[in-house]
């Protein structure tokens, strides 16, 4: 099972790499970067690192590619599209589909933790075991700085490579500028 968790979460990331470098449009660009971040959150996940993976999620695919978009808009995207025609016919019934799809499992991930959920987490320092009050922050810390620390820069150079990108997609040029 792990396999095969590996080998789509790593699909997910290699399709939305490619479809970054590949997309013409800096919004779908955009989108196929949160695929990417989604890609390394499942791996996040697969590690057991759940508060990695949801870092990853709310921060990067969240936070940073909203301010993705907000440049691109910002920088303008001066091509005009015909909203009344629609490029891929079946989209909407696709869209509806992965909808679904993602609710199930949605689901499926909270039934499977609600166990997890409701009870104390294990191996976390408590102030009735006589230790101090921050002594989960500082579990916190070591893990984030010490065990994945790889991830997290590898993470940021992706992030300042694809603003760099964002931006020069998305810039004008103005004529006779060199």
């Amino acid at each position: 099972m792990e396999l095969i968790v590996f080998v789509l979460a790593s699909a997910m990331m290699l399709i939305g790499a490619f479809g970054v470098i590949t997309r013409r449009n800096p919004v779908h660009a955009a989108l196929s970067l949160v695929l990417t971040l989604f890609g390394v959150a499942v791996h996040f996940v697969a590690l057991e690192a759940y508060f990695l993976a949801a870092v990853q999620i709310i921060v990067y695919a969240g936070a940073i590619v909203v301010l993705f978009l907000f440049v691109i808009m910002l920088l303008g995207v001066d091509k005009a599209e015909d909203l009344q025609t629609e490029p891929l016919v079946a989209q909407r019934w696709l869209a509806g589909i992965a909808g679904l799809g993602l609710l199930g499992l949605l689901v499926i991930a909270v039934s499977r933790g609600v166990e997890t959920l409701t009870t104390r987490a294990e191996g976390l320092a408590t102030s009735a075991e006589g230790a101090s009050g921050d002594a989960n922050i500082q579990q916190l810390a070591r893990s984030v700085f010490g065990d994945y620390v790889v991830a997290f820069e590898l993470t940021s150079i992706l992030l300042v490579v694809a603003v760099v990108g964002t931006v020069m997609l998305a810039r004008r040029r103005v004529p006779g500028e060199a």
